[in-house]
């Protein structure tokens, strides 16, 4: 049950970043970017998203051990 949960939770992450690295690319190229550019702050958002989620997962993991 808990690898089920896990396995999900990432599946969400890995979607909510590839559609925020969409969004990032739709909008430079709508502000007028070439498409390296476009692609550049696709992968950069999606790096951000994913680095965040595990700052937050690392977080919550951390309290969870202080207050578990």
């Amino acid at each position: 049950m808990d690898l089920a949960v896990v396995l999900l939770a990432t599946a969400l992450v890995v979607v909510i970043a590839l559609l925020a690295a969409a969004g990032a690319a739709v909008l430079a190229r709508l502000d007028g970017g070439t498409y390296p550019t476009a692609l550049k702050q696709a992968a950069t958002t999606f790096a951000a998203v994913v680095t965040l989620a595990a700052a937050m997962t690392a977080a919550l993991a951390a309290l969870a051990a202080v207050y578990g």
